[in-house]
């Protein structure tokens, strides 16, 4: 068999960037507004919301919505549109962890639902990120309490889903708490997905979503990750889980909600790229979870497999997979999950990989992910590097950095969670 050249890597280097820019074109949100908007109402119309898409959705609101307005979202440091100074206030604040700008966001967004009546409607925007930007603080629990568990849950390797669950119950904003005090106003919630599975509720941890706060034992989940809150989270959780259902105001009009943007949609982009530049698509899912390295792993004996047909193929993936922290260094899900990946190909020729984060953030680095090439393992080693230890390390970021194999994006502006991607060429005789 033959051993790719360089010239062969930078087409695949190409090729991948290629895919992930077709995965972010698709989750843009331009255009892609004004289709699920109500009428204007007879009264007021406030905006609120948050997330990583938040800015990119109030600009694109304040363009196609012709009657008067006004209202604030918050969205993480840096995903600020430039330029923009339209009617919608735009805020920013911490993520993953928040910080007291989010607590302020939070405060903010309960301010502007207050005092609303039936003739006003209000147009929740929201995406993923919205759960550390938008915090809501009950009594007796302190922002340091909040940060220390947040912190340990992106630490212990919880899926996202039980992460937003607790989140719900430690709220006065999130599971559904801005919809109760939205009173007898009329709720549209627009959303962009992140969330496996597409569960408006749990995208943002459902601030405006009626119901969305079921009670659930999140006691019972920090157990189990043997994660040990203060005291005053542990005395709240014990004492007061959201009741379930929870009451509309009467005389409310019905509340609305939509996901707008899905991760299959940029899925199915990036398929139609690999179709065209001669690969056959496979989509294993866009909701896929696990501990990142392991999903690698496990994607690149799928890639080997594959190999032995004599076609060309390319895997491709989304979902939000996890990472348990056991070293010092620095690095996110996706790079964790392209590190997984060689060494599990161990410098199998024709076989490249990408990983990243539609934010442009992976983990709290400056990159989106990373890609992987048969070389990778063997440059590294040049470098004195050695791949095992670096995923001991959790320093996929230092490994990638250094090979010069980051993906850099920059602020995105939209947020459908992790996109990745495995090119397989036939091995040549």
């Amino acid at each position: 068999m033959t051993v790719c050249t360089s010239d062969e890597e930078a087409g695949q280097r190409q090729l991948l960037r290629g895919l992930f820019d077709a995965a972010l074109g698709a989750a843009r949100i331009e255009g892609k507004l004004a289709g699920f908007l109500p009428p204007p109402p007879i009264g007021r119309t406030v905006v609120i919301g948050g997330g990583k898409a938040a800015a990119a959705m109030a600009a694109e609101l304040d363009r196609v919505w012709s009657a008067p307005l006004k209202g604030a979202v918050v969205t993480s440091r840096g995903s600020a549109i430039p330029g923009y100074s339209g009617r919608i206030e735009v805020l920013e604040a911490s993520h993953p962890v928040p910080d007291e700008s989010s607590v302020a966001a939070g405060e903010h967004m309960r301010a502007l639902v207050r005092g609303l009546g039936e003739d006003d409607l209000i147009l929740a925007l929201i995406s993923g990120g919205a759960s550390s930007l938008m915090v809501g603080l009950p009594d007796g629990v302190s922002l340091a309490d909040k940060q220390a568990v947040t912190k340990a849950l992106l630490a212990s390797g919880v899926p996202i889903r039980e992460i937003n669950m607790v989140r719900q119950q430690l709220s006065t904003v999130k599971g559904g708490e801005l919809a109760r005090l939205a009173g007898s106003a009329r709720v549209v919630t627009l959303a962009v997905s992140d969330i496996p599975g597409d569960a408006i509720e749990s995208i943002g941890s459902g601030p405006t979503i009626v119901n969305a706060g079921k009670r659930v034992d999140a006691l019972g989940i920090l157990a189990r990750y043997g994660i040990m809150p203060a005291p005053a989270i542990e005395r709240h959780l014990a004492s007061a889980g959201k009741a379930v259902p929870r009451a509309v105001a009467a005389g409310r009009l019905q509340d609305s909600a939509f996901v707008i943007i899905r991760p299959a949609d940029s899925l199915a982009a990036a398929a139609s790229v690999a179709k065209v530049s001669g690969y056959l698509p496979m989509i294993l899912g866009d909701d896929l979870e696990g501990e990142a390295r392991e999903l690698g792993a496990a994607h690149a004996r799928l890639a080997l497999q594959l190999q032995r047909k004599g076609k060309p193929v390319c895997l491709i993936s989304g979902g939000e997979t996890t990472v348990t922290v056991r070293g010092k260094g620095r690095g996110g899900r996706n790079g964790e999950y392209v590190l997984g990946a060689l060494l599990e190909l161990g410098g199998q020729p024709g076989i490249a990989v990408v990983a990243a984060d539609t934010d442009g953030i992976d983990g709290s680095e400056a990159n989106a992910g990373a890609m992987g090439f048969p070389s990778s393992i063997a440059r590294a080693a040049a470098l004195r590097l050695d791949a095992a230890h670096s995923l001991t390390e959790n320093d996929s970021y230092g490994f990638f950095a250094s090979l010069g194999d980051l993906l850099l994006t920059g602020p995105t502006y939209t947020n459908v969670n992790d996109f990745r991607a495995i090119l397989i060429e036939p091995l040549r005789a």
